[in-house]
């Protein structure tokens, strides 16, 4: 028996372990992939707080590092299903918790468009620090407004020859300060108000067709595209325990809780305003103290 189970190794769930852990208490964690979750990604992360600058992959390696020095269990199983009684059932075994969190977070949004799947890795990426490489000296095009995408293409923009930055708005969602950035990049081109819409090659991509909000299409050379349009939850698994809204994420009752009894929620795969990594160990350290002051109730 533990006793907390926390699902997911992002952010919110490997910042759960580090206040349950350093309470003593009995927790194991159940990662489907790696560790990290999306912000492993990130080739700077530069807006939390007391941190000027730091990768992504530096920062959740060290808060890994941080958890596992406390002894929490850290176990790679794909979660199949919890049950009411707090029984989590993975494709490998089961587990009993006293409380179970959920931070599962979500995952790279696809455009759905035909031979994208043919075309991973053949020239589509949905992450630039990890394929960005391979673009030396190359034409990319990155698809997205948001954060993510302003940072895709700043990375992109120190490797690749040419770099078109795609979004289907007339202007970007992400911070003014990326914005300024690549508006000061010589080998950088914004198209606005476009979409991806076909993808050609042969054995690896070799252009797009992007039509604007006119019904207009160009085709464009490139080597690579990387997409960069949101993420999406996959939270099906926990249905018969959580209520989940419209796209997907999990409704929290006061932040964290959800409809049933100790099993909580914390970062990205819940319903919130706003995705950050601030609010994702910000979830997910308020979950676990929400789960420890009922259990101490429960006793």
């Amino acid at each position: 028996m533990y006793d907390i189970i926390i699902v997911g190794a992002g952010p919110a769930g490997l910042t759960s372990a580090l206040y349950a852990g350093r309470a003593n208490k009995k927790v194991l964690v159940l990662e489907a992939k790696n560790y990290g979750g999306q912000i492993i990604n990130a080739s700077k992360v530069e807006n939390y707080p007391g941190i000027e600058s730091i990768s992504g992959f530096d920062y959740a390696t060290n808060l890994y590092n941080q958890v596992k020095k406390l002894g929490v269990e850290i176990k790679y199983e794909t979660v199949l299903r919890i049950e009411e009684d707090r029984t989590v059932i993975t494709d490998k075994d089961k587990y009993q918790a006293r409380a179970v969190i959920i931070a599962t977070g979500a995952a790279n949004r696809k455009l759905n468009i035909e031979r994208e799947q043919d075309f991973m890795g053949k020239g589509v990426s949905y992450c630039a620090t990890c394929d960005g490489h391979f673009y030396k000296n190359k034409i990319v095009a990155v698809n997205g407004g948001g954060n993510t995408a302003l940072q895709e293409a700043i990375y992109l923009s120190d490797i690749a020859d040419k770099v078109y930055l795609i979004h289907r708005r007339d202007e970007f969602r992400g911070e003014e300060a990326y914005v300024s950035e690549l508006k000061g990049k010589d080998n950088v081109e914004f198209i606005f108000n476009s979409n991806v819409v076909e993808l050609n090659g042969d054995d690896k991509l070799e252009s797009i067709v992007i039509k604007d909000n006119g019904g207009n299409t160009k085709e464009l050379k490139v080597d690579g595209l990387f997409i960069a349009i949101g993420q999406a939850p996959s939270n099906e698994a926990f249905s018969n325990v959580v209520d989940i809204n419209d796209y997907g994420y999990i409704e929290a009752i006061d932040d964290v809780r959800t409809k049933t009894d100790c099993i909580y929620v914390a970062g990205d795969t819940r319903v919130k305003e706003l995705r950050q990594l601030t609010t994702a160990v910000g979830d997910g350290s308020i979950a676990a103290t929400v789960a420890m002051k009922e259990m101490r109730k429960d006793n």
